[in-house]
């Protein structure tokens, strides 16, 4: 399957977004993950996986399309698929965030794939992000995100065969995934899309039986939970999401015990399905 030359002109084009890392946006982002919100004070280091939350796009209200995204090509490659969802990322934290701090993140198309999958035909979008402070890099991640189809009218939206996740676990977190929850992490990431709050849109439009978890969200608090069962810190990890989760479901994350720096975690819905992995190294 070729690239259209559209979209292979998009290859290598980066963008540039700046932000200041906030003692009031530190204390909202802690107050979401249940932390004390008071504990965070002005040149304090941030928590090394929280980059993500800093130096999203904020696109105008006039250039967001219906499904809450921002129209193709404001953004992001205009790949002719109506829906998008991450998949997953390959991160590397080398160094740290600091309250008070002027970031950067440039964001560059690294690679547009299209391809036939086994849910149907698929677009996968490689964006690669780089955050900077002063100069220094302080993260590296490559992102991905998958382009579908759309479903038919009345046909639900196609998922994966279930697998079962893994029974071997050293330790395991509930966490119930609240509205409020969610409402709270998409507007600290500044994202819009509909499927994570308006039930109507994600049933009728995009044939999902209930409103979807945001796969960040997910990953964010595998990460939390890593984090808190693993001595170190954490200096890289590879995640990929396999299965949705829905808004109001109860998941359970899980890890092994360390190896060497090494820890593999993994999510896992209410049925012991297996819909996201999480492996990461942490450095002494």
């Amino acid at each position: 399957m070729e690239l259209s030359k559209e979209l292979q002109a998009w290859v290598g084009r980066r963008r540039v977004v700046e932000e200041d890392i906030s003692l009031g946006t530190a204390r909202r982002i802690a107050a979401m993950l249940d932390m004390d919100p008071a504990g965070f004070r002005p040149g304090e280091a941030l928590p090394p996986h929280w980059f993500g939350f800093f130096c999203n796009e904020a696109p105008r209200q006039s250039d967001i399309g219906t499904d809450g995204h921002p129209n193709p090509g404001v953004v992001l490659p205009p790949i002719p698929l109506p829906r998008r969802m991450g998949a997953g990322r390959r991160v590397t934290i080398p160094g740290t965030l600091r309250i008070g701090d002027m970031a950067e993140r440039t964001a560059e198309v690294a690679a547009i794939v299209p391809k036939q999958a086994r849910t149907g035909f698929i677009t996968v979008l490689t964006m690669r992000h780089t955050y900077r402070v002063a100069g220094q890099v302080v993260a590296e991640e490559e992102f991905d995100a998958v382009y579908r189809e759309a479903p038919k009218p009345g046909e639900a939206s196609p998922v994966a065969p279930p697998n079962p996740a893994p029974t071997d676990a050293a330790w395991r977190v509930e966490k119930h995934l609240s509205s409020p929850l969610v409402f709270r992490y998409s507007a600290l990431t500044w994202n819009a899309h509909r499927i994570h709050y308006d039930a109507d849109y994600a049933r009728g439009e995009e044939g999902y039986p209930a409103t979807v978890q945001n796969g960040g969200l997910t990953m964010q608090l595998l990460l939390d939970a890593a984090v808190a069962h693993t001595p170190g810190r954490l200096a890289a990890f590879t995640a990929r999401l396999t299965r949705p989760i829905y808004v109001g479901d109860t998941i359970t994350l899980c890890g092994r015990a360390p190896e060497a720096g090494k820890t593999a975690t993994w999510v896992q819905d209410r049925d012991g399905n297996l819909c996201g992995q999480l492996d990461c190294e942490f450095a002494a």
